[in-house]
């Protein structure tokens, strides 16, 4: 390669990896995926060690992220937070492990190391003083990160007050990141209000901490684990990485203790990423790799620092849950809101073990910044077990026989015509009685976050919908025996088991109708925090937009969709007529603040015979403690019904107490009479 030639590419390459950088880390919207961002900037390496003359400080080689957004304030770290160099593979990770033993230590001794999964989430920092979290921000480019103070103190787990004794400063580094079922409501919510959907969850993360409202930080339910600290006060000495976690803990953060590896020497380190690799689809938040790092704190000193990363640490990558495929056809899908959003079916392909023949396009926006079109060769990505997501268009491959993807101009369902409002990015059905809407929304009401209806599947509804039987939902109130007769493979039995289900519904609690009943932007934690607040649907719906923004968590655009439900006409008819058919909604249920399972996370499997699973994961919520789908080291409880498969076998394989439905019955009963005897 000619001096002119590999100048060039040197400046090709940094222009390339800035604009990467300012994508991803200030507009959270990335263009390339993480495997091909590596390849950009190991390529930049391997120019700079070819040609030292072109390293200076405005190569991206000696800067990290990159510069804090305008819109906030900006917050300097007493101590850069750096990034990471990476590994591809086990012998790069070797070379790294015996460049240390060589040149730093005396003997060729085996290394200590903490081996701690890599969340795929944000990087920030939290300021404690005497105690109390005064200041947190984002990395930013390493020296000056963005204050999102307000919006990290809505993170619940995040104490604002650290447990004594403690430092009296310290600055904590942590993983801000999304729950992976939590990511997938927020994506199908957003989906079905109109909004913006995310490519993964890292994204969603990286949003949701950027609001300028806090009330939207905190609608959203993120979570953070602790890892290192930066700045620390002299009057507490830590030892080893190990202890640094240890430490976190009995302050009250949250940390990945549990699943954290002391590993002595290089092949323990590689088993170690052996095992979150195979566990990486089985867990309840996105890993991307391994973090290795030096555990003596001493010896992490004494190796220091390179350009824009620790001697002491390194990142092992995982491989990418990427394929290349075609996109064969494109598909319109109509949401009870009547939000049209579009489908790409592939050509199957096989990610990490699953065959993959659909995939998410979101909207149009992102069907214009993908360029894409029907035919065209793709790269699709497996982010966090859900549908997968079209993150690239290999446009070099294609023949000239592509066909563009239209903006629809009338429904795919009902022929209406399509409207796509100014500050939404799909375009809506404007006909609120297309059968597709119906559908959804019925399927909305019943499902289990909502009425929970057991036994209403969308092959009965389909039915019933054509057949007339139903036109909204306060309909299903009115079914009798004959109409259920008229469905396929329908017994005596079995529509009296669901009308029975039906009638169950009739008393669910304040938040669940609320949530039910479609409200635009509401779904179901704004629908608890209207329920606490308002102690029926008629206070509710009279209240106005003061009232609504009083709460803290709901912002003006909330509070409008809100008055605009209830102040339209056909709703108004609507719950007139869920209320002269019985439907009476119970108060919701307070929490007790010292209840028997306060602070405890329980996992509910199984079929109980007195409660259903939604009845069961609140009273849990009103015992104080917290409802998961999964079980881990962090389950306190196990509550197993009839028919509990693998999550009660692994309860018992991780020593896990399990709670039968008596035992869960006697705790209920006994809060009951000990309340009762206040």
């Amino acid at each position: 390669m000619g001096a002119v030639s590999y100048r060039r590419r040197h400046a090709e390459l940094c222009k390339e990896i800035k604009r990467h950088n300012h994508l991803y880390y200030v507009l959270d919207s990335p263009e390339v995926s993480d495997a091909e961002y590596d390849q950009l900037f190991r390529e930049l390496l391997s120019l700079e060690a070819e040609f030292p003359e072109l390293v200076s400080s405005a190569s991206p080689s000696q800067q990290v992220g990159a510069q804090p957004a305008a819109k906030f304030a900006s917050v300097e770290h007493a101590v850069p937070m750096l990034s990471l160099k990476n590994a591809r593979n086990a012998d790069e990770f070797l070379e790294f492990d015996k460049s240390i033993r060589e040149n730093f230590l005396a003997s060729n001794a085996e290394l200590e190391y903490a081996c701690e999964m890599k969340l795929d989430g944000v990087a920030v920092e939290l300021v404690y003083e005497n105690g109390i979290l005064t200041k947190s921000s984002t990395r930013g480019d390493g020296y000056l990160g963005e204050d999102i103070t307000e919006n990290i103190k809505t993170i619940s787990e995040l104490p604002h007050k650290l447990i004594h004794p403690c430092p009296r400063i310290v600055d904590v580094r942590g993983e801000v990141y999304f729950n992976l079922i939590d990511f997938q409501k927020l994506n199908r919510s957003q989906e079905e209000l109109g909004g913006k959907t995310f490519a993964n969850p890292r994204n969603a993360a990286a949003g949701s901490l950027r609001q300028l409202d806090s009330k939207a930080t905190a609608s959203r339910p993120l979570r953070i684990f602790c890892y290192g600290v930066g700045r620390i006060s002299t009057e507490l000495e830590i030892s080893s990485q190990i202890e640094v976690l240890r430490h976190f803990k009995d302050w009250g953060l949250p940390v990945n203790l549990d699943e954290t590896v002391c590993a002595r020497g290089a092949n323990e380190v590689l088993e170690a990423y052996d095992n979150f690799l195979n566990r990486r689809d089985s867990l309840p938040f996105e890993i991307d790799g391994m973090v290795v790092k030096v555990n003596q704190i001493a010896l992490q000193s004494e190796l220091g620092t390179v350009s824009r990363s620790p001697r002491w640490a390194i990142a092992m990558k995982f491989p990418p849950k990427q394929g290349e495929t075609c996109v064969e056809a494109i598909s319109l899908q109509v949401g009870r809101t009547g939000a049209i959003t579009p489908v790409a079916h592939l050509k199957p392909v096989v990610l990490s073990g699953v065959t993959v023949s659909r995939a998410s396009l979101h909207n149009w926006d992102e069907i214009e910044r993908l360029d894409l079109r029907v035919g065209d060769r793709v790269i699709v990505e497996r982010a966090g077990d859900v549908i997968p997501d079209v993150v690239k268009v290999l446009t070099e491959k294609r023949s000239g026989q592509e066909s563009p993807v239209s903006l629809p101009l009338r429904c795919p369902e009902c022929h209406a015509s399509v409207q796509k409002a100014e500050n939404e990015v799909v375009p809506r059905c404007t006909n609120t009685h297309c059968p597709a809407q119906t559908i959804e929304r019925i399927k909305h009401f019943v499902s289990r976050d909502a009425m929970d209806i057991d036994g209403l599947g969308e092959k009965q509804l389909d039915q019933l919908i054509q057949l007339g039987k139903i036109v909204d939902i306060a309909d299903l109130y009115e079914l009798n025996k004959n109409d259920l007769f008229a469905l396929d493979r329908m017994g005596e039995t079995l529509a009296a088991k669901l009308l029975d289900a039906i009638e169950a519904s009739k008393a669910p609690p304040l938040s669940r109708l609320i949530y039910a009943l479609g409200i635009r932007h509401v779904g179901r934690n704004t629908a608890k925090l209207l329920a606490k607040r308002f102690n029926s649907l008629e206070e509710l719906s009279s209240c106005d937009k003061t009232d609504l923004t009083a709460i803290h968590e709901i912002g003006d655009k909330v509070a409008d969709s809100i008055i605009d439900f209830f102040g339209n006409p056909e709703k108004i008819l609507l719950m007139t007529r869920l209320a002269a058919l019985g439907v009476e909604p119970k108060p919701e249920a307070q929490v007790l603040r010292e209840g028997p399972l306060k602070g405890k996370t329980v996992v509910v499997t199984g079929s109980l015979k007195s409660f259903s699973r939604n009845q069961a994961e609140d009273l849990i919520e009103q015992l104080g403690g917290r409802s998961s789908g999964s079980v881990s080291k962090k389950t306190d409880y196990v509550l197993a019904g009839e028919n509990a498969g693998s999550k009660l076998e692994k309860a018992r394989s991780l020593d896990i107490p399990v709670l039968d439905e008596a035992a869960f019955l006697a705790l209920t009963e006994e809060t009951n009479n000990h309340e009762g005897s206040r």
